[in-house]
């Protein structure tokens, strides 16, 4: 996972080991030799992390952290000489990620580089919000509908019927049920037009639109939603 890290360190020989080591797992590094610098540049060129050190001229590390973390969620990695339980606590309650006290092993410095930009990642992954029925999948907040994994057209009517049948698979719905759910009370609407979204919808999903496997007919009754398998 290659990343945009800046490293506040006002030690330049501190800050080019910094460097290196980033650099050596592929990391993009910027380098900021006060706290001041360091604001400048992360509400430039805002950064995937910010490795601070708290004892910095200018503006010091908490002031930093404190008001990068009103403005933006990057993950923060603290370097301290102080290693008092409250100074540690302090850094936390600022916002900071993670803290780490000098004199401290590159490569356990590393470790929590890897970490904090995996947790970063998964925090900023968009949550999965699509229903599924064997290779059936509809994603009702990006409207999107795929079938084994290809892409399919729908009608704002065809896409409202595949959502209810979706949430509830295997449940049997009269047409008339099918119409209160899809259009409301809409006494002007025949229960024919559900029809019609079924038929579309098959031809649309199904290898075979004549022995459907997603969108079965249950005789006398309505219509239901099953997995590929029959489930």
């Amino acid at each position: 996972m290659c990343a945009r890290v800046l490293v506040a360190e006002d030690d330049e020989k501190q800050a080019e080991v910094l460097r290196l080591y980033l650099e050596s797992e592929g990391h993009s590094v910027v380098l900021a030799p006060d706290g001041r610098a360091a604001l400048d540049e992360a509400r430039r060129t805002p950064p995937d992390l910010l490795v601070l050190d708290v004892m910095m001229p200018q503006v010091d590390g908490l002031d930093v952290c404190r008001i990068l973390r009103a403005e933006s969620d990057v993950a923060v990695l603290m370097l301290t000489a102080r290693a008092t339980e409250d100074d540690l606590l302090l850094g936390l309650d600022l916002g900071a990620d993670d803290y780490l006290t000098k004199p401290y092993s590159p490569r356990e410095l590393m470790a929590r580089v890897r970490t904090l930009l995996r947790r970063t990642a998964a925090r900023r992954e968009p949550p999965d919000t699509a229903l599924r029925a064997g290779g059936l999948r509809l994603d009702p907040v990006r409207h999107e509908v795929s079938v084994d994994g290809r892409p399919v057209d729908t009608t704002p009517g065809e896409f409202q019927l595949l959502e209810v049948l979706i949430r509830q698979p295997g449940r049997v719905f009269t047409r008339r049920q099918l119409l209160e759910l899809t259009r409301g009370d809409d006494r002007f609407v025949s229960t024919r037009i559900i029809d019609v979204h079924v038929l579309n919808l098959r031809k649309k999903l199904e290898a075979d639109p004549q022995h459907p496997v997603y969108l079965r007919t249950v005789f006398g009754v309505g219509y239901k939603l099953t997995a590929a398998d029959g489930a």
